[in-house]
């Protein structure tokens, strides 16, 4: 039973007292347990004798012999004018086993792939926000559609063609949570029969996702000129490319290599999915189409907002093959779990009203700025190391000398600085020759007010750790 409120108790004990004989017993051992098992702390007010007996249905003695027990046994103290209280000599409970905790973070983190949380366009979402709950139809207040908001999709149509040189319509648009959702659903539709091919480099996330849903991964070579279309396996079902801007090398996927994965696909009966993880942001030029405006029906395009505006909107979306659209929303589900309705409101007013398109020009300039600033400062204080891959993206690989990239690492960390090495996002079952030691860097984190000092403290430790 749970004794209420009333006289200032301001603590909800969850007492079980019982029925029957045994209730001052009772009491006084859920009492204990409480103060024991650190649901009442010390110093916690209890209720009045009769606040406690009218909610536990006992008799008010049984109440007051309880709490005098309890006060003579330490458990307790009582004073007039100031009610009965936990006492403050009461001991915390055992410890339990020691549970490991993250360490604190570094002060400067250049961790790849996290816009920086403080750009995010408030004002702007804030306008489209309430332009796109002033004029949302009430159905979209219900359970929706498990394509996703019509309003979403048909926005995304015209952005992506406009920007991206997508060929899609509306109803081959799923919207779903973002690009590892994306990647989880056509696992599942796909099946785990067929293996995928994907390049060799990349996020071992997704390696660990299409090893949850029993698919194997083969890696594929990449080199500047993206990935080696030429050693694609021909028995894989599927290939999992970043052709814009290969994560995490940098490169992009050479035009010959974009039209030759399109006919390895053709001729395997396979799938390219696209996954066009920072396709706006090129900064030496316009951006490249993406592949899949080159056969839409051979090209799954998967996009999200988690580079462009935050992670925090759990919003993405798939450009899908007609054949593909109706298996991708069954295995998505008929109750729309995934994405809120009214954030893909609010996100086709931003995307409708132009400001989308006015906050990525904001943060073209701003990463391009930052990337400049890095590569300088990496030039004139380490000239040992080079900036490689096409200037575009959240991030940049630091070429580093052969057999540095682990003390650079240590390095960084000893000055504060949270980064990580190329090697981590080599497949383990890759083949051939590994690509230079180095740093991905990532340079759209940190607030303005700490970037400088994030640039000193990583050209200090490769500047410590780099040989002489």
């Amino acid at each position: 039973m749970t004794p209420s409120d009333g006289e200032g108790l301001g603590v909800d004990l969850h007492l079980e007292v019982g029925a029957g004989g045994g209730r001052r017993a009772a009491l006084i051992a859920a009492l204990r347990e409480a103060v024991r098992g650190g649901r009442l702390a010390p110093g916690t007010r209890l209720p009045p004798y009769r606040s406690l007996a009218a909610d536990l249905g006992i008799a008010r003695n049984t109440v007051a012999d309880a709490y005098a027990e309890l006060v003579a046994e330490g458990w307790l103290t009582s004073r007039q004018g100031s009610g009965t209280r936990v006492a403050e000599r009461v001991a915390a409970p055992a410890p339990g086993p020691v549970r490991p905790t993250a360490p604190p973070p570094l002060p400067y983190d250049l961790v790849q792939g996290k816009p920086d949380p403080g750009a995010f366009p408030r004002a702007a979402w804030l306008a489209s926000a309430r332009r796109a709950l002033t004029d949302a139809p009430h159905e979209a207040f219900g359970i929706g559609d498990p394509h996703g908001r019509i309003e979403l999709r048909r926005a995304l149509v015209e952005y992506l063609a406009r920007v991206r040189g997508v060929r899609t319509t509306p109803d081959r648009i799923v919207i779903c949570s973002g690009a590892a959702h994306a990647l989880r659903l056509l696992a599942r539709v796909l099946g785990a029969a067929d293996p995928w091919a994907v390049e060799a480099y990349g996020l071992p996330f997704h390696r660990g996702l299409f090893a949850e849903a029993g698919v194997s991964t083969l890696p594929v070579p990449v080199d500047e000129d993206g990935i080696r279309v030429a050693e694609l396996p021909r028995h894989a079902g599927a290939v999992l490319l970043t052709p814009a801007h290969q994560f995490p090398t940098g490169g992009p996927l050479h035009p010959e290599r974009r039209a030759g994965v399109l006919e390895w696909a053709r001729a395997s009966g396979a799938l390219v999915v696209e996954d066009d993880y920072d396709g706006e942001f090129r900064y030496d030029r316009r951006p490249v189409g993406a592949v899949q405006g080159l056969d839409p029906e051979r090209t799954v395009l998967v996009g999200s907002v988690s580079k462009s505006l935050s992670p925090a909107l759990r919003i993405g979306w798939m450009c899908l093959p007609s054949a593909l659209v109706d298996a991708v929303v069954a295995a998505k589900g008929l109750r729309e779990p995934y994405a809120s309705a009214t954030e893909q409101l609010t996100l086709a007013d931003f995307l409708v009203s132009g400001a989308y398109d006015r906050h990525v020009r904001r943060m073209r300039q701003r990463h391009r700025g930052r990337r400049d600033r890095l590569v300088a400062a990496l030039a004139e204080r380490v000239p040992e190391v080079r900036v490689t891959g096409i200037a575009a993206g959240l991030h940049a690989v630091v070429e580093l000398p052969p057999g540095s990239e682990r003390a650079a690492l240590a390095a960084a960390a000893r000055h504060g600085v949270a980064v990580e090495g190329l090697a981590s996002y080599r497949h383990p079952d890759a083949r051939g020759p590994a690509r230079p030691d180095g740093l991905v860097v990532g340079y759209a984190t940190p607030p303005e007010r700490l970037y400088e000092a994030a640039i000193e403290a990583l050209c200090a430790a490769l500047t410590a750790s780099l040989p002489v």
